[in-house]
C-alpha cells in the first residue's frame, strides 16, 4: 500500500531546543553546506520557490543524501516539512510529500539488503524516517503511515544480532527516544513486544558490549518512567557513557 494517501495540515515544528512556530521557509537557515553548489541553489529555491524546481529530484536529493551523511539525517525532516508547507502555500499540492513518501517506501521495501550492503546506510535511514515521523503530520497527529514502517524498523535493530553491533544499539535507543512515545500512542501493543525483545536480549544474550548494555537499560528505565530521564538517571547514564 502505497504512503501517500494523506495531506499535511501545519503543526508546529519541534527542534532539538523545543517547540517553535516554523516560519516563511525563505526565512529560515538550513545546514546545506554539504551539498555542492548547484544541489545547494537547487534546495534553496524549493523552501523558498518550489514551483520553480522539480521537486521530486529535490526529494530524491535529500532522501540520497540522508543515507550516507549522518548528521543531515538527523534534522533533514525540518527542511522536508518547511518544503511541503511552502508547495502547499503556493499551489496546493503535495508532488514533494508524494514523492518523498515513494522513495521512503522503496528503501524500506529493501532495507535487507540496504543493511546487508552498507551498515552506515542503514542506520541513516531508520535516522532519516524516524526524523520525517517526528516532524511531518496529518491533522496534527503523526502520520499513521508511517507507523508500522518505523516500527519495523526499530524491530530490526532489536533482532539478536543487531544488538550485537553498538551502531545498531545506539540507533535504537536515539530512536526510542525522540519518537518512543508517540509510537506507543498511536500502537502501544507493538511498542510492548519491541520491549520484550529489548528485554531479552539485554537479560539473555550473551557478548554484549558494556555500552550496549548500559544504552539497553537506559532505554529501558526510560520508558519505564513514561518516557522521562529522572535527574538522578541522567547523571548515572551519561557520566557512565564519558567515562
Amino acid at each position: 500500500m502505497p504512503w501517500t494517501g494523506a495531506i499535511l495540515s501545519p503543526s508546529p515544528v519541534k527542534s532539538c531546543w523545543g517547540w517553535v512556530v516554523m516560519g516563511e521557509a525563505g526565512r529560515e537557515e538550513y545546514k546545506i553546506q554539504s551539498f555542492d553548489a548547484e544541489t545547494q541553489q537547487l534546495l534553496k529555491t524549493a523552501l523558498k520557490d518550489p514551483g520553480a524546481v522539480d521537486l521530486e529530484k529535490v526529494a530524491n536529493v535529500i532522501v540520497d543524501h540522508s543515507l550516507q551523511d549522518r548528521v543531515f539525517s538527523k534534522e533533514a525532516g525540518r527542511m522536508c516539512y518547511a518544503i511541503i508547507q511552502a508547495e502547499s502555500k503556493q499551489a496546493g499540492q503535495n508532488v514533494f510529500r508524494r514523492g518523498l513518501l515513494n522513495r521512503l517506501q522503496q528503501e524500506y521495501q529493501t532495507r535487507e539488503q540496504l543493511r546487508a550492503r552498507s551498515m552506515q546506510g542503514w542506520v541513516c535511514y531508520v535516522t532519516f524516517i524516524c526524523n520525517i515521523f517526528d516532524y511531518l503530520r496529518v491533522n496534527n497527529m503523526p502520520m499513521m503511515a508511517l507507523v508500522n514502517p518505523v516500527y519495523d524498523c526499530l524491530f530490526r535493530l532489536a533482532q539478536p544480532d543487531s544488538l550485537n553491533e553498538e551502531e545498531e544499539v545506539d540507533c535504537l535507543v536515539l530512536q526510542l527516544h525522540r519518537v518512543g512515545e508517540q509510537l506507543e500512542k498511536m500502537n502501544g501493543q507493538r511498542m510492548d513486544e519491541l520491549f520484550v525483545l529489548i528485554r531479552d536480549g539485554f537479560l539473555l544474550l550473551t557478548g554484549l558490549s558494556n555500552l550496549a548494555q548500559l544504552l539497553l537499560l537506559e532505554i529501558i528505565e526510560f520508558r519505564a518512567a513514561g518516557w522521562k530521564t529522572t535527574p538522578a538517571a541522567h547523571k548515572y547514564y551519561y557520566s557512565e557513557v564519558s567515562d
